[in-house]
């Protein structure tokens, strides 16, 4: 496909945080780290890598009118909210919450001695000033092996999560030398392939543990992998 129909972003050219207790990579502009050239793929705003030493986390914190999910891929995670909602998730799980209106919340490390290593993402929101709304649920990991596995939509069809945006979370687990294609669900969305793990080959491009790419006004990609590969697909509107 065409150079001007993708954004390519490798893993060692994310934004980078160390505050001690957090490392962070920041795929798009994040808080100090800032590039023009970086600010989103369409309402996708935010991916963070982060990783959370034991006994360390976000104190109380707001947000307004944003769509955040929260994909464990490693330890644990504890949550406390504003509206009432506390509890865990772990690798499996998938957390999402439409801060709408104003929300304010915790994040920390369930554990004292092991990292909690997770993907944080923003999405804007389709309406502004919802009813804020938090959810979260335990995926089977085995329904994501060599296909695509539905985990956020807009109306939570297929057992997924729901969101206040036109938008599409999937993961998959690809066993080397297998492969996947992956069929847009909207007109007009673009598809934003990231690696959390392994190797892969994508609209021609060879892509590696972190690495990102988008994709415009395309309808389906093959996902070739090169060794066992650990997929996310985001799909989202790109107005």
């Amino acid at each position: 496909m065409p150079s001007s129909q993708k954004t390519i972003h490798l893993a060692e050219t994310r934004g980078h945080a160390d505050h001690g207790w957090l490392k962070s990579h920041h795929t798009f502009s994040f808080a100090d780290y800032h590039d023009p050239s970086r600010m989103n793929f369409g309402t996708l705003r935010v991916l963070n890598d982060d990783v959370i030493l034991g006994g360390s986390g976000f104190g109380t914190h707001p947000h307004r009118d944003m769509e955040i999910i929260s994909i464990p891929i490693g330890g644990a995670l504890a949550h406390k909210d504003s509206v009432g909602n506390s509890g865990g998730i772990r690798h499996g799980e998938v957390q999402v919450m439409s801060a709408g209106t104003g929300i304010a919340h915790s994040e920390f490390n369930g554990s004292e001695t092991e990292e909690a290593k997770l993907l944080q993402i923003w999405v804007m929101p389709k309406k502004i000033g919802v009813t804020p709304r938090y959810d979260q649920k335990k995926f089977e990991m085995n329904e994501r092996n060599n296909e695509f596995q539905l985990v956020v939509s807009p109306d939570g069809r297929e057992g997924s999560l729901s969101i206040n945006q036109d938008a599409f979370f999937s993961l998959a687990n690809l066993q080397e030398d297998r492969t996947l294609s992956y069929k847009r669900r909207k007109d007009g969305n673009g598809l934003y392939v990231f690696l959390i793990d392994g190797e892969i080959e994508v609209a021609g491009e060879d892509m590696r543990k972190r690495d990102g790419i988008g994709l415009r006004d395309i309808n389906e990609v093959t996902i070739k992998a090169k060794a066992d590969s650990e997929i996310l697909v985001i799909e989202v509107p790109m107005a």
